[in-house]
Formats: C-alpha cells, structure tokens, sequence
C-alpha cells in the first residue's frame, strides 16, 4: 500500500511537522486561546498525533480514538481553551498536514495517485471523528462542571449569538 510510505513519510517528519503546527496555532487568531499552554506541550501534542499517525489510521480503533480526544477535550477545557478553538486547532492540524502531503509527496503514476487519494480519505475520517470526540467531550466536561438553571444556559446562548452582552442582563435588539 503505497499510503503507508506516505504515513512514513509524515512520521519521519513528525518534529518538524510539530513545530510548524505549534507557531500556526500560536500565530492564529482563531486559536489565541492556546497561548495559555507552554509552547513545548503544545509542540508535544501535535507530535504525538504526527509520529504515530500510522498506528492511529491502522489500528486504533473508533473507541480508541474516542478515548483520546475525549480525554484531550477534558483536558483543554481545564486550560481554559474554548470549543471553536479546540475544533479550529483539529482543523490546522489536518490542513497542515496535508500541505505537507503536496509538497512531499508526487504521484507518478495512477497506483500512486490511488495510493495518496486513500490516504486523504482514512485522514479526513480521522480528523472528522477527533473533532466529533473532542465535541463529545467538551459536553461531558460541561456536564460534569454541574447543572445550570435553564436561565442561565438561555443568557449563555444569548451572548453567543450577540443579542446579550455579557455585562449586561438587557437584551439588545437585533439593530444593535
């Protein structure tokens, strides 16, 4: 299966990868959350996902991967990192992985372009149930922090959606 030199190729340069990824993070407005974290962690995450990639597309199973991203929404919500930024942070890793695959990686002939349209498949099946778990935990660990009065999650739902400020208990109109 030609996808498995690929899979090597990405572990091989997993420290790399793993830097690359950590500065984008830590640039990125979107993900600004994620200045919280130290810089070598962040850079020890990402390469953990990098260098095991393999084990992670073959072998590990959904419960697996369930596991672990489960865990890692736990993990991020006691840093304080918000859930569109744990998601955004999934979707620059898979995005920077596969500018990685294009650069890297050139098929010559149809088996290998077979070989490199498998692996964007059993990638993005991946990185689709990390973010599905990593939602999944998030809600658990929001469940876990205890029960709010639906007031509360109706005013939460508010300021997300910009009808309410949060210092403010007045609603704004929508010309606002």
């Amino acid at each position: 299966m030609l996808g498995i030199k690929l899979v090597r190729l990405i572990e091989a340069h997993s420290e790399a990868l793993s830097r690359g990824l950590m500065e984008q993070i830590r640039k990125s407005e979107r993900t600004s959350d994620f200045r919280k974290i130290p810089p070598k962690e962040l850079r020890l995450a990402a390469a953990e996902v990098y260098r095991n990639l393999g084990e992670w597309l073959l072998q590990k199973t959904e419960s697996d991967i369930a596991g672990r991203f489960r865990a890692v929404a736990a993990r991020r919500v006691q840093e304080g990192i918000g859930l569109h930024q744990a998601v955004w942070a999934l979707m620059l890793t898979r995005d920077h992985l596969l500018r990685f695959l294009r650069r890297e990686a050139f098929a010559d002939n149809i088996v290998e372009l077979h070989g490199e349209l498998e692996l964007q498949q059993m990638l993005n099946q991946f990185f689709d149930r990390a973010v599905y778990y990593v939602i999944v935990g998030y809600e658990e660990a929001r469940q876990q922090s205890g029960p709010k009065g639906d007031l509360t999650r109706m005013k939460e739902l508010a300021v997300s959606i910009g009808l309410m400020s949060e210092r403010s208990i007045e609603p704004r109109t929508l010309q606002d």
